[in-house]
């Protein structure tokens, strides 16, 4: 239990940003540091996640905190991910609201867009190259720009793309040969 809510504790310390933000933080202590999950179950945990009103990052703690610790687990891992989350959005609120002005306060506000930008690209690029090692390139890219075209050129809900996607892993298919 103490690992639960320390992994999940410093999450919410250092997951300024959002929840976007503090997936790659969750990744790493869930896959990296405290090996919970493959990183493929993670990816699968996302995607799951993603498709569910509210919080990612409180989502991910439930389900994470419950699978590994049961019901204790849960409330451990959700507990140590919102307290921190809370307590640091009043004082910083307040701070930043008191000095907005102040120009280094608007640089350091500004920076922090970057920042998670790179965050998420560097776990897209681990979730790509996972993708290669499962279903090889050529599948993989064509996933993934058909997925952008769905989402950025039509507006897709992704939600709606992920609960296809997870339909389409069910309809079985007949491999070439009679196999």
């Amino acid at each position: 239990m103490r690992d639960i809510f320390m992994a999940f504790f410093r999450i919410g310390m250092l997951g300024f940003g959002g929840g976007p933000s503090a997936i790659p933080l969750v990744e790493k202590e869930v896959v990296g540091r405290f090996k919970w999950m493959t990183l493929e179950d993670f990816g699968d945990t996302i995607a799951l996640a993603n498709t569910m009103p509210g919080p990612i990052a409180t989502k991910l703690a439930g389900y994470i905190g419950y699978r590994v610790g049961g019901i204790m687990g849960c409330l451990s891992a959700m507990i140590a991910s919102v307290i921190p989350t809370v307590i640091l959005m009043i004082m910083m609120l307040t701070v930043l609201q008191t000095y907005k002005d102040i120009p280094w306060v608007q640089s350091m506000s500004n920076a922090v867009v970057p920042v998670v930008a790179v965050m998420l690209a560097v776990l897209t690029w681990s979730f790509i190259k996972q993708s290669k090692d499962s279903m090889g390139w050529l599948k993989a890219i064509l996933l993934i720009v058909a997925s952008i075209i769905l989402l950025e050129v039509l507006g897709l809900h992704p939600g709606i793309l992920i609960a296809v996607l997870i339909a389409a892993v069910f309809v079985p298919f007949k491999k070439k040969g009679g196999e």
